[in-house]
């Protein structure tokens, strides 16, 4: 919910960094830095909220309002979905880590 797989297309951020070390060679700077995101962590420590903010800072994932509706002469409550003025909730941190969706490991096998 709110995690999306890598945006890098052609590096694989969990391979082993020891096969290509381009700082013992004396590489580019783009190899180092390769080499640097070829080192990223297989677990997810954040992930985007899929709440809102509204005007009076309540956090929810919808918003209704209640408005009265007259028809043929008898008024009722309606309620009305609100989709103005409000705020994503931003980046949210995880409370235990997860593994990222393109890790090539299988966990469990049946």
């Amino acid at each position: 919910m709110g995690a999306s797989g890598s945006k890098a297309r052609g590096i694989w951020p969990f391979s082993s960094a020891s096969s290509t070390d381009s700082s013992s060679n004396g590489g580019s700077n783009s190899e180092q830095s390769l080499a640097r995101v070829r080192q990223a962590t297989p677990f997810i420590f954040t992930r985007r909220g899929s709440m809102y903010f509204d005007e009076d800072g309540d956090l929810a994932h919808e918003f209704y309002e209640e408005t009265i509706v007259t028809k043929n002469g008898r008024k009722r409550a309606k309620l009305k979905r609100v989709y103005k003025n409000l705020i994503p909730q931003g980046i949210v941190k995880l409370e235990h880590p997860r593994i990222h969706v393109d890790f090539p490991v299988v966990i469990c096998e049946v």
